[in-house]
């Protein structure tokens, strides 16, 4: 998912805590992850195989 994409979740709160069952309010650390790279005779190709993301609740009373 591209960073954009996860603001637009957070936004519309459809990204759900699991431990107060509220919707998450922000989120940080966004890297984006590539199964393969490949680099030979000139061409070169990224995989890209998802992202990673650090959610924070920040609901009140809510630690997760």
């Amino acid at each position: 998912m591209s960073v954009e994409a996860f603001k637009k979740l957070v936004a519309d709160g459809q990204l759900i805590c699991p431990k107060c069952n509220k919707a998450v309010q922000k989120f940080h650390n966004y890297v984006p992850t590539s199964d393969s790279v490949w680099d030979g005779a000139g061409d070169s190709l990224t995989d890209p195989s998802g992202s990673i993301v650090t959610l924070i609740c920040g609901n009140d009373g809510c630690s997760w």
